[in-house]
């Protein structure tokens, strides 16, 4: 009984060893020669809109004009945007991941595509192309009345 024991143990490391090391073989290794087209999610040093994230909220309340659609509605909501930070900071490919109509979501567009240069991302030292987004809010103020 022992030696069947010991068997089934040394056969379950022997396996957890195998698919241990089949997982490294399929991890995606960065290649400084073929990182042009590639697209990162996620990077040890982030993208950084010019003056910080105070910087850009300025950005988007000064170039941002609420659609008169959207005032005779009344929509209001959040409209998600995706684009990718290219590896000299400019913005490109820009899309809609959420909309909310009422021409909101092609300000949201029109703004995004404004936008200066970004400081780039960088993953290992080097600047590469980032994905990012970013949530563009529309909200209707009520104009409070004195009496």
């Amino acid at each position: 009984m022992k030696k069947i024991a010991t068997f089934t143990l040394s056969t379950i490391i022997f396996l957890l060893y195998m698919v241990g090391n089949q997982s490294f073989s399929q991890v995606q290794v960065f290649d400084d020669e073929n990182s042009d087209s590639i697209v990162f999610a996620v990077v040890e040093d982030p993208p950084e809109f010019p003056g910080g994230d105070s910087a850009r909220i300025r950005f988007f309340n000064k170039n941002i004009v609420f659609p008169q659609m959207a005032l005779d509605s009344e929509v209001q909501g959040t409209v998600y945007i995706t684009f990718v930070i290219e590896k000299d900071g400019q913005v490109s490919n820009v899309q809609i991941l959420r909309r909310i109509g009422s021409g909101c979501d092609e300000e949201a567009v029109r703004v995004v595509k404004l936008m200066p240069r970004w400081k780039p991302g960088k993953q290992r030292g080097k600047n590469v192309r980032v994905q990012y987004n970013l949530p563009i809010r529309f909200t209707l103020s009520k104009k409070n009345e004195k009496n």
